[in-house]
């Protein structure tokens, strides 16, 4: 069973001044994750505006990802759509190369049945040679993972995880005394309670700024150290509040370039954080 434990990094796609993928700026970007010590890295995730992209970017990018991780952190690739018989194509073709896993969301706009999310589930867990993460975001995709779905998913044995977004504390301590399925915190502000909890990490875009906090706060809490994890936490929970004020990847995106690491520009039509968050970000990256 592969280990999705730790914290993983959602990367952004870095674009330059012309709007051109920046790959220089990802390769960067992965390398200081990796000496920060993060477990690894999601490529196409949310927070890299795959739906921005055409194909040939989002292949270029997950090459540049797994060229630049190598075998220093594991890589999962996003997966999302709901066209299924082009999604089951995709993860088909997503067989030949070395990743980690898959993070799976439920089909977006479509709104489908539970059942017929299941049935999206494990067709592409059949198809795949690699583990599934499944990822529940029902503010982007519309619907609701619910716990019986859920519950009967973890009995595939590729769909090993999932990254937790749906803002369910009681589905969440369900999930984690079921155990069958390793629970990653998707929101930020909840890493805390869900390692506590007993869960296996998070997949924190927060993380992209000090990630090398994420990383001791995971490790104090699993370590034991509660007062350490809580005292780190604490510490963080202005800078998540802030980079979740506005819509993702915006904040994150401004804050690396507030640290000179890329370009802070998004393609429409996302628009790039608000003046007055800037402003909060640079107060806070200098502290």
């Amino acid at each position: 069973m592969s280990t999705f434990s730790g914290i993983w990094i959602p990367l952004v796609t870095p674009f330059s001044a012309d709007g051109a993928v920046d790959h220089a700026a990802l390769r960067r970007l992965i390398r200081l994750y990796a000496d920060a010590g993060v477990a690894g890295v999601v490529a196409l995730g949310t927070t890299g505006e795959p739906s921005s992209l055409d194909v040939a970017e989002q292949e270029a990018v997950l090459a540049t990802t797994l060229d630049a991780a190598g075998d220093a952190v594991p890589v999962i690739v996003g997966v999302s759509g709901n066209n299924a018989p082009a999604m089951r194509e995709r993860v088909q073709r997503l067989n030949a190369l070395p990743l980690a896993g898959l993070l799976v969301s439920a089909p977006y706009y479509v709104r489908p049945s539970q059942a017929g999310i299941a049935a999206h589930f494990t067709m592409l867990a059949d198809a795949s040679e690699h583990p599934v993460v499944l990822y529940d975001i029902p503010a982007r995709t519309g619907v609701r993972i619910e716990l019986e779905t859920l519950l009967s998913l973890a009995a595939h044995p590729r769909i090993q995880a999932i990254k937790d977004c749906a803002g369910s504390l009681d589905t969440t301590h369900a999930l984690i005394l079921d155990g069958r399925l390793q629970v990653l915190a998707g929101d930020d502000i909840r890493i805390f309670d869900t390692l506590c909890m007993g869960g296996s990490g998070a997949i924190a875009a927060s993380a992209h700024v000090w990630p090398e906090r994420f990383v001791a706060l995971d490790r104090a809490l699993k370590a034991g150290r509660l007062d350490d994890g809580r005292a780190l936490f604490h510490a963080l929970v202005p800078l998540i509040r802030t980079l979740t004020a506005e819509s993702n990847p915006a904040p994150v995106k401004a804050a690396l370039a507030a640290q000179g690491l890329m370009d802070g520009g998004l393609r429409a039509p996302m628009t790039q954080a608000s003046e007055s968050l800037r402003e909060r970000l640079l107060r806070l990256l200098a502290v």
